[in-house]
């Protein structure tokens, strides 16, 4: 069912380690549950994960921003024509970091694959590379009825929505329009992680 959202403004890249620490380091964050990326200065331009969505929550309230709901990302990922992926048709390793591909054992750089496998508005790795967390409850059937303006999911459920697949996942999982519904917000791993919204 088609749905009107208005005008916002999406993080280009997902957060990487460098920019999360800045916020634990000044007491707006947490650490993650689990620190091996997180302190390998290796892996700092990589996406921060084992984050919760109450994690990513604060951090991106710290920024001044917040998390993007379900349907802001699903647009940023497929623009308006609906694109099976960010750029189009087809999904390569040359493309997204997505299970199957051996250049990364793990996470790779944000905006590794540059601006061709960009979104339609210009953001990366929203295919692959790690799940991003969304402002969203998850309902099944949601979007069976939801509301045709700004939809932001149910008032309350046991579990969050995440999107973009992650290295680990094949490319069923990084199509744009798929929905991972099975994670409580307080849960952690080496897989997840998120990019902020604006409104203007």
């Amino acid at each position: 069912m088609p749905v009107y959202l208005d005008a916002c403004w999406i993080d280009q890249t997902e957060v990487t380690n460098e920019q999360y620490k800045t916020c634990v380091q000044a007491g707006g964050c947490g650490q993650p549950k689990y620190t091996d990326y997180y302190e390998d200065s290796n892996y700092g331009d990589h996406p921060v994960v084992n984050v919760s969505w109450y994690d990513a929550g604060d951090y991106c309230g710290w920024v001044g921003r917040r998390l993007p709901t379900e349907a802001e990302w699903e647009k940023a990922a497929r623009g308006i024509d609906g694109q099976i992926y960010p750029w189009g048709e087809g999904i390569g390793c040359n493309q997204a970091n997505y299970g199957g591909c051996t250049e990364f054992p793990g996470t790779s750089p944000v905006g590794y694959y540059g601006s061709a496998c960009a979104s339609p508005y210009g953001a990366y790795d929203m295919a692959g590379n790690v799940w991003e967390w969304t402002a969203d409850w998850y309902d099944g059937n949601f979007y069976g009825g939801s509301p045709v303006n700004n939809p932001t999911g149910p008032e309350s459920g046991s579990h969050h929505v995440l999107r973009g697949g992650s290295w680990s996942r094949n490319e069923w999982h990084t199509r744009s329009a798929n929905r991972s519904n099975y994670l409580r917000p307080d849960n952690t791993y080496f897989y997840f992680g998120f990019r902020c919204a604006l409104s203007p």
